[in-house]
């Protein structure tokens, strides 16, 4: 199921300061599955279900297994990506702001840095 039909069948209802959580697979490759970047007003957390993500919570490098739980606080740079060699199934837990960023930022012809902006996120650069 594509995350917006996720989204959609997890968030009708739901207040502005509700989370929603998504359940998402990561392919094998250690590639990030989200640049490096930074939620100004907004706190984001993992559940690793299976495999193992590795994570960059700002300075700090973190691999989390199955049974994990980490969570980047609001201001925290952070990006993660599939630390295994099979495919890493995980919880995300954000708030709404953050899942409409998400479904924004995969739509076609998407102006990734300003939707960020526009959603009080902010992209970095690497390193």
């Amino acid at each position: 199921m594509a995350f917006a039909q996720r989204l959609a069948a997890t968030s009708d209802g739901l207040a502005g300061d509700d989370f929603v959580l998504v359940e998402w697979t990561a392919e094998v490759g250690r590639h990030w599955i989200a640049p490096l970047h930074v939620h100004h007003a907004d706190d984001e957390a993992w559940y690793v279900l299976e495999g193992e993500l590795s994570f960059r919570l700002g300075d700090e490098e973190v691999v989390a297994g199955a049974g994990s739980a980490l969570m980047a606080p609001r201001g925290t740079p952070h990006t993660f990506w599939n630390a295994g060699e099979v495919e890493a199934r995980y919880l995300l837990v954000m708030t709404r702001r953050i899942a409409h960023l998400i479904e924004a930022i995969h739509a076609s012809g998407a102006d990734i840095p300003a939707l960020f902006v526009e959603h009080d996120s902010e992209l970095l650069p690497p390193g």
